[in-house]
Formats: C-alpha cells, sequence, structure tokens
C-alpha cells in the first residue's frame, strides 16, 4: 500500500527535472525512460515497461522527455534515446541504452528487458 501511494505499480511520465529528483527521493528503486516523442523506439520501450510496471509494484517506472531536461540528460551523461536510467537510493546505478543489452533487435521480449532490470538488481527477479 505505500508502494501505490507513492506512485509505484503503474508507469507514468513526470513533468519536469525537478519531479525527478523529488520521485527518486521517496522511493529505493526508480526506473526513469528518458525519451522522445519523435523516436520509434521510445514507443517500443513504452510498451513494455507498462507491462513491468504492474508486475513489479517494488520499483517506481516513470519517463521523462529528454528534450524538455537538458540538465538532467548532460548530468547523466544521457546521448542515445531511448535511456533507461536505474536509480538505487537516489543514486544512478546503471543505465539501460538503446536496445544493446535486450538482443539489439526491436522486437525483443518483455521478459528480455525484466531479466536486463533484475540483473542490475532494480527489480526483485527470479
Amino acid at each position: 500500500k505505500e508502494w501505490l501511494s507513492k506512485g509505484h505499480g503503474e508507469y507514468r511520465e513526470i513533468p519536469s527535472e525537478r519531479d525527478f529528483f523529488q520521485e527518486v527521493k521517496e522511493s529505493k528503486n526508480v526506473v526513469c525512460h528518458f525519451y522522445r516523442d519523435t523516436t520509434f523506439r521510445c514507443q517500443i520501450m513504452d510498451k513494455h515497461l507498462t507491462v513491468l510496471a504492474k508486475k513489479h509494484v517494488e520499483t517506481k517506472f516513470l519517463k521523462l522527455n529528454a528534450e524538455k531536461s537538458p540538465f538532467l540528460c548532460e548530468r547523466l551523461r544521457i546521448k542515445i534515446i531511448p535511456t533507461l536510467a536505474l536509480v538505487k537510493d537516489g543514486k544512478t546505478q546503471d543505465y539501460v541504452v538503446g536496445f544493446t543489452d535486450l538482443g539489439n533487435t526491436d522486437d525483443f521480449t518483455t521478459e528480455t528487458l525484466e531479466w536486463r532490470l533484475g540483473c542490475a538488481d532494480i527489480i526483485n527477479y527470479r
């Protein structure tokens, strides 16, 4: 219940960089998708993250428009879209950059992404 009250269990967009800092402060595990509206692969990532957010309530799943967050993209060295920043205890621990770790294909499975997030220990994966 506490997780759900903090926005876990759903995949949602946050409006600004300021919100990013607030969101990561209040949750132990956060996956943040840096996306761009015009990037087709971001829509593919959205589809998988929507499924995983419902399944892994222990982690908060967010998305942030990279074009509206130049400071964060610079600070986190985000150059490729889509990039997932994996934040644990308020610190960015790992990144999933593009689809390289997901088989380098547009039709990777949700399970493949789930496995990759599990490797980073950002979700409880068995």
